[in-house]
């Protein structure tokens, strides 16, 4: 079991580093949409390999297709939307805030979901208990981000209008939420989640594929692709991978154990990558009140997936 924690943990630390790593490719790639479409497209073959060596397949059936529900295929709509807007959030708002707005919003929709039993999924009442880790969950999120901008001297980026960009953090954790509940069924309906991975990863490829031949009118300069380093392209693995530790942890450890040490994961690794400056990221000092909200978060978290 202490083996699928530290899985669990080790992906959502990789996940932070995902967001300044795609972020450093968009300077190469030219555009937003275009480092997504190359983060997702090396995602998608990394997963190709891995769902045709566990499972010797790739894609469903298409009696299962004529048959499936259209909202089935949305994962990887929300996927998409949620990593192009990522390399956005992140110059603006910093690594910690970039994860702890989405976290806050995929949480609230967890909930959502769970109460209503929506896309399938197994309905879960709404208690006291899951109520306070609500109420915890929005005082750690408010100390995280709020209070370092009341207090101490302002910096040029704290004196911009960061309030947009923030709402639109939690709006894609909804999203985020949305898509782990859509491909959780997709999993289950084709009784293979390393291909029901691989299936939401080539749906986001195909669609940022449209959207920047339609926005961007080119695809990105392979000129400019060579002057990348080599772990400027590593941000779809690791987004991947987490795919995968998570198909490989659920069904150890449960579902509720794997997000919680995911969560701790990516709030650790943004504050590393925050106080170091990693993959070539703006470096700033995390100050006291960033770190009793996430400790407050992640009580919350604890309140609501456990008790």
């Amino acid at each position: 079991m202490i083996a699928f924690l530290g899985i669990a943990l080790l992906a959502g630390f990789l996940l932070a580093n995902q967001s300044p790593i795609n972020t450093d490719l968009r300077g190469y790639a030219g555009s937003p949409l275009s480092a997504g479409l190359i983060s997702f497209a090396v995602g998608t073959v990394f997963l190709a390999f891995v769902t045709l060596i566990v499972t010797h397949s790739f894609l469903p059936s298409l009696a299962f297709i004529s048959h499936a529900p259209w909202w089935i295929w949305l994962g990887g709509l929300l996927g998409a939307i949620y990593l192009t807007s990522n390399i956005l959030l992140f110059p603006r708002l910093g690594a910690l805030q970039t994860v702890i707005l989405p976290i806050f919003g995929q949480i609230l929709m967890g909930i959502a979901i769970d109460t209503n039993g929506w896309f399938f999924a197994p309905e879960l009442p709404l208690t006291l208990m899951r109520i306070l880790g609500i109420v915890l969950l929005i005082i750690g999120m408010l100390s995280a981000v709020v209070l370092p901008s009341l207090t101490g001297k302002k910096t040029e980026k704290a004196k911009q209008n960061l309030l947009p960009w923030q709402i639109w953090g939690v709006v894609i954790g909804m999203m985020g939420a949305t898509q782990q509940a859509i491909n959780g069924h997709l999993g289950v309906a084709l009784h293979n989640t390393p291909e029901a991975s691989f299936v939401s990863f080539l749906v986001g490829t195909v669609l940022i594929f449209i959207v920047v031949l339609i926005v961007d009118k080119r695809l990105p300069s392979l000129k400019n692709l060579r002057q990348a380093k080599v772990w400027n392209f590593s941000g779809g693995i690791l987004g991947a991978l987490f795919v995968f530790a998570t198909v490989v942890c659920v069904p150890q450890i449960g579902a509720g154990l794997t997000i919680m040490m995911g969560l701790i994961g990516q709030i650790v690794g943004s504050i590393i990558v925050q106080q170091f400056g990693l993959w070539r990221s703006v470096k700033l000092s995390v100050n006291r009140w960033q770190i009793i909200g996430v400790l407050i978060m992640l009580v919350a978290v604890g309140v609501i997936k456990f008790l």
